[in-house]
């Protein structure tokens, strides 16, 4: 039996899920893209026992919100700029709205970031957010209140409910 059996067709049925989860969890696509990579390396290496136990992608995801926390505690990632570029003829307002919570969400820490993408842009229960970052229902609750509480006073007009 080969022991990335099956590993191929998880990367290519779950890429763009978890690659849509690195570029909300560093704000670039770039680093998402080297997130992603570490990570599905961290996988491959573990394929044979992930595959048995059931849950790759369970273990992928936890991977890519530690893996960020990490690469900031190492101040690896750049942040992007605070200030919103100018308004140019080919943004709209939705474009606007988008670089503006982007840049809000750049602005978090690295767990308060983690918890609002697992939450909200993946409608995770706050149970299994607690699983996946490893942490408390508690945490993720004060979490989630801080983070939402620091989105809020960074653009009250968008109100993010």
């Amino acid at each position: 039996m080969d022991r990335y059996e099956g590993f191929h067709e998880f990367v290519r049925d779950r890429q763009q899920s978890l690659m849509r989860t690195a570029y909300l969890l560093t704000g670039n696509a770039h680093l998402a893209e080297d997130l992603l990579q570490t990570v599905l390396t961290r996988v491959a290496s573990h394929w044979a026992k992930l595959a048995k136990s059931g849950n790759p992608e369970a273990y992928a995801r936890k991977a890519l919100v530690n893996q960020t926390i990490s690469w900031r505690r190492r101040r690896q990632v750049e942040l992007p700029g605070a200030e919103l570029p100018e308004r140019g003829r080919s943004h709209d307002d939705a474009t606007l709205r988008r670089l503006a919570l982007q840049q809000a969400l750049a602005r978090l820490t690295p767990k308060q970031r983690a918890v609002i993408v697992l939450r909200f842009y993946e409608d995770r229960t706050e149970h299994e957010t607690a699983r996946l970052m490893g942490v408390s229902v508690g945490t993720v609750k004060s979490q989630t209140h801080y983070a939402l509480s620091k989105l809020r006073a960074l653009d009250p007009q968008e109100a993010y409910q």
